[in-house]
């Protein structure tokens, strides 16, 4: 019986090393609650195929940095924006969503007068798609 006993404790102590070595860590920063949003006044709609994505706070460079709303013409027929949220005290950044996929937002895009239309949703293993962000 202690042998067995004695095998038993020997085998748990060199098991339990491969059973945390799955383990992640992961690292983040924490900037906080995002300011309140800005007053501003939405100019008119510049066509019936237009959608206007209201104005939102995004992290930048350990801050948070405003972007204007503004209106585009969505991704795909069908696309909706996904506004963006804090949840947990983390930054979900706003997105296109619907049936073609998942398009984010890309602040690169703002240089030119298209912003998001005809943006290719990317597959992201459950039949949807996820833009480059």
């Amino acid at each position: 019986m202690r042998k067995i006993l004695l095998r038993l404790a020997l085998s748990t102590l060199l098991l339990a090393p491969a059973a945390t070595a799955n383990a992640q860590v992961t690292f983040g920063i924490r900037i906080g609650q995002q300011p309140a949003p800005r007053g501003y006044v939405v100019p008119a709609r510049p066509g019936p195929d237009y959608s206007w994505v209201e104005g939102y706070w995004y992290p930048q460079g350990g801050r948070y940095a405003w972007h204007n709303g503004y209106w585009t013409r969505p991704p795909y027929e069908g696309a909706y924006w996904v506004a963006s949220y804090n949840s947990g005290g983390r930054y979900v950044p706003g997105q296109w969503e619907g049936h073609r996929g998942i398009v984010s937002h890309d602040h690169r895009w703002d240089k030119g007068d298209q912003r998001d239309e005809n943006r290719n949703p990317r597959s992201n293993g459950r039949g949807r798609g996820r833009g480059d962000n």
